[in-house]
């Protein structure tokens, strides 16, 4: 039989569409036929074209996901399986290049704030200079090339162990086990139900999406302790070095302290142990060494310290020096007290009191009637608050002076970061961001204010205390009925109120106006007082023998110290680490 062609027709493009014999409709005069003679309805056409726009658009998401990938990485990132040496350090080489660039940013973001912040000092001539230092200074690159060095030798160490080491590999990880929770690990799929065909009431647990999955699973690899141990001290030991010498002492303590807290955390929590408000305790002690280092061994603290917590006090910086050489040697410089004694703003019974016992130093009194006069051996009261003849004064006025001081600073600490770093809650409800960061801030500043009320208070009324127990025994104030048991006290007693340990003993009760901060404030700011106070320790141990000295490489050591405990315990149990040291170094080296 012969073959028969299939007829066509022509459309208006002139091009032709062939009709089979299963479709012999002719086509509507809106129909176009496509490359291939395909007829293309209109409306389908418009249809491809918005599903390529939706196709392009999905692609420049991608992009743009994948770029924000190279700045800031996202929670859940897998752990990445290196099986050689070259992988392993193309792996480092590429994070620490990463963690170089994202600490040069934050570090000249950081300076070029601070710089426009004092900008409006400096002669216009020298503020392109200025900014320009603050962005491209020696600082920014040194502080870039200390994370880029740390960030790629750990990589490198704790990834080329386990194949230089193959017998001592990592323990095994069940699956389900998370190293957000590795002492309490949730057995998602219930190993132990694997014999059975059904999981009893009290073991089911719901089951998460793969991404929840991979942020509770695949956050960091699981290593030996010495393995993140030995990395994070070698790489913390050199890339201290490229800091200055007056910045690494800083560095190592905070690496120091937040390596304790991780031990300790994991320490007690292994062995069910608990310290009720263990932060404010720690707080406490810092401030109770800090403040005694302040008024009596100002050498044990940085100059820097000593400034801020003398601005901070309301206190005048004679009465300080005074207090400091009378409690050490008995005596106290002359200028000190005609300094305090020409402010304009002192009381006329404190000027009084002041050039009295400017008298007493230059012509020691006479005992009368046997009885020997009172000399404070203390910084008294009316140098301490000139402004003020009442102790009771003191409380209220000191207040409300810190909280005015500190409301602008901690105002910028928390409405900051509540625009900057949750701006879609902030676009979301702005009123409550904004107003949660003013309590914030009130509270902040409150915190502060109540330190200084507890401190100078017990300051006070423990030499009141001291001078009226003391002018009992002695007589020269005659005793009640109430009194009469009070001329019984020992003197040495009596003197324990003026004694060094008393310098101390107010710090530690003031640490308690921690409890009116935020909880979740309270450990980050038991965090950054600790350095402060065991840099004062150390510095007077040393003093006495009783520890050794360190020489040069002392703050190069304290860092390898800590940065072992550090990352020994992020790589095990991050969950012991503070949220904000946890997730900048989520940042910088991610799960592995």
């Amino acid at each position: 039989m012969a073959d028969h062609a299939a007829p066509s027709v022509s459309g208006a493009s002139g091009r032709t569409a062939r009709f089979s014999p299963a479709n012999s409709t002719p086509p509507t005069p809106g129909e176009r036929a496509d490359a291939d003679g395909m007829l293309v309805p209109p409306n389908l056409k418009r249809a491809m074209a918005s599903f390529e726009n939706l196709v392009a658009m999905a692609n420049h998401q991608e992009r743009l996901k994948e770029a924000r990938k190279m700045v800031w990485r996202d929670r859940g990132q897998p752990v990445i399986e290196l099986d050689t040496f070259e992988a392993c350090l193309a792996h480092a080489m590429s994070g620490g290049f990463r963690s170089a660039t994202l600490a040069f940013n934050i570090r000249a973001c950081i300076n070029l704030v601070l710089a426009l912040i004092r900008i409006h000092r400096v002669p216009r001539d020298y503020r392109t200079a200025m900014i320009r230092r603050a962005v491209f200074g020696a600082d920014t690159f040194r502080f870039a090339a200390m994370l880029g060095t740390f960030t790629s030798l750990y990589k490198f160490i704790i990834n080329t162990l386990p194949i230089l080491i193959p017998a001592i590999s990592p323990r095994h990880i069940v699956p389900g086990s998370s190293a957000l929770d590795d002492e309490d690990s949730e057995d998602a799929l219930d190993i132990e139900s694997q014999s059975t065909l059904e999981i009893p009431i009290e073991r089911r647990k719901a089951r998460l999406s793969l991404s929840k999955h991979a942020q509770m699973v695949l956050v960091r690899k699981h290593t030996r302790r010495w393995h993140a141990a030995l990395a994070g001290a070698v790489a913390g030991g050199l890339a201290i070095i490229w800091e200055k010498r007056n910045r690494r002492g800083v560095i190592a303590q905070q690496m120091f302290v937040r390596g304790l807290q991780g031990s300790y955390n994991a320490f007690t929590t292994k062995r069910g142990l608990s310290v009720p408000n263990g932060d404010v305790l720690v707080f406490s002690i810092a401030c109770g060494q800090i403040l005694y280092g302040f008024l009596l061994r100002p050498d044990t603290l940085p100059r820097s310290y000593n400034s801020w917590i003398s601005q901070a006090s309301k206190v005048p910086p004679a009465a300080i020096r005074m207090n400091h050489d009378i409690v050490r040697t008995g005596l106290f410089d002359l200028k000190d007290v005609d300094q305090l004694i020409s402010r304009p703003d002192i009381t006329s019974w404190n000027k009084a009191d002041l050039l009295s016992l400017r008298s007493h130093l230059l012509s020691p009194p006479l005992p009368v009637d046997g009885i020997e006069p009172y000399i404070a051996r203390y910084g008294s009261c009316s140098a301490v608050h000139p402004a003020l003849t009442s102790c009771a004064s003191v409380p209220l006025d000191r207040f409300f002076a810190v909280f005015k001081w500190m409301l602008p600073i901690y105002s910028a600490l928390h409405f900051i970061p509540a625009v900057l770093f949750k701006r879609k809650a902030f676009m979301e409800d702005p009123a409550k961001i904004l107003f949660k960061a003013t309590v914030g801030s009130m509270r902040s500043s409150a915190f502060l204010g109540v330190f200084v009320v507890i401190y100078q208070s017990m300051y006070c009324y423990k030499h009141k205390l001291h001078k009226l127990l003391t002018l009992l025994r002695t007589g020269a104030l005659p005793a009640s009925l109430l009194t009469l048991p009070l001329t019984k006290i020992p003197q040495w007693v009596t003197d324990l109120l003026i004694s060094k340990f008393s310098f101390w003993l107010p710090g530690f009760a003031a640490g308690l106006s921690l409890f009116v901060e935020a909880k979740r404030r309270r450990g980050e700011l038991a965090m950054y007082v600790l350095p402060k106070g065991l840099e004062s320790m150390w510095v007077m141990a040393r003093g006495k023998g009783l520890v050794f000295r360190t020489g040069k490489w002392g703050e190069t050591l304290l860092t390898a110290l800590g940065m072992a405990m550090v990352m020994s315990t992020y790589q095990n149990d991050p969950q012991h680490l503070s949220g904000l040291v946890r997730r900048i170094l989520y940042q910088f080296i991610g799960p592995n």
